[in-house]
């Protein structure tokens, strides 16, 4: 049975040759799964200057461009075997009525490409990427630079650390859909964790042992939950991957250097400063060149 039975493509206005369409199209044919490509407009200002009755006739013309355009695509789709419906809307609020989308539909992913936004810009406003995380029911494929539009190699971020039967859970959320994707693509998956063990974290903790004594022993309780994760999940030797360092850097160095076609990695609800910062998730998406699938 296919792992997707209904995929949701969300499409940015300026970007009709977006990768995402390759890839919602790569993956639907796949799996054999309904693919509703959705193109939302946000209301444009400068139809506020002119008149009521020529501005209505701008914007059903602006709409039919875009429907028009959206249907040469849905064709060319439906000519390779892959059921397509499509949409064509304006949009007042764009992250509530994307969530309104996925209430309705119920898909499997919601897919969207990555939308770069600069350091300073996220400083002073929360990206639409970055509420689609927090908020979103179901999992987030944000298409990034894959080398493939069907991933050939996926790796599974989880956190070998993380105590408690709501992390363990997560890890175990993070791993299926890793899984599921992979079979569904006939991809190559890894099993990754990144640690950081800062020094000051380490004194915190050490009391009177030397810093290099609870750094070795540290690291060795985390491999041995890592392997034993790894283990139970039956990802080959040659597939574990326990490396020293911060998540967004270790796990970009990680997928530049394995040509990794998509980053698995669980979601965490942050709450004042931290959520104002943004998760490692989060940030993840400037720093990869691959995509992410957000659980």
């Amino acid at each position: 049975m296919s792992q997707y039975q209904q995929l949701l493509l969300i499409l940015h206005l300026a970007l009709r040759h977006s990768p995402a369409i390759d890839h919602a199209a790569a993956l639907a044919r796949a799996s054999g799964a309904r693919l509703h490509i959705a193109t939302l407009i946000p209301a444009l200002k400068l139809l506020s200057l002119l008149e009521e009755g020529d501005r209505e006739k701008a914007r059903e013309r602006y709409l039919q461009d875009h429907h028009d355009w959206l249907e040469d695509q849905s064709k060319l789709l439906r000519g390779r075997g892959i059921e397509v419906t499509t949409e064509v809307a304006w949009a007042d609020d764009m992250e509530q009525d994307i969530l309104d989308h996925v209430k309705e539909l119920q898909p499997d992913l919601l897919i969207k490409e990555i939308q770069q936004e600069s350091a300073l810009k996220r400083t002073f406003f929360t990206p639409l990427d970055w509420h689609l995380l927090r908020h979103c029911p179901v999992p987030v494929y944000l298409v990034g630079g894959a080398h493939h539009v069907l991933p050939r190699r996926i790796v599974a971020a989880v956190d070998a650390s993380a105590g408690g039967p709501e992390n363990s859970e997560l890890n175990d959320r993070i791993i299926h859909q890793a899984s599921s994707l992979a079979i569904q693509c006939d991809a190559e998956l890894h099993l990754l964790y990144a640690y950081d063990i800062t020094e000051d974290y380490l004194e915190e903790l050490g009391g009177g042992l030397k810093l290099s004594e609870l750094t070795k022993g540290l690291r060795k309780e985390l491999e041995q939950s890592f392997l034993k994760l790894a283990g139970r999940y039956g990802v080959p030797a040659n597939r574990r991957h326990f490396i020293l360092g911060h998540p967004v850097s270790a796990l970009s160095e990680f997928a530049n250097k394995h040509n990794i076609d998509v980053i698995v990695m669980g979601r965490v609800q942050y709450h004042g400063v931290e959520k104002l910062l943004g998760s490692t998730t989060e940030h993840i998406l400037y720093q990869v060149p691959c995509s992410v699938l957000a659980v």
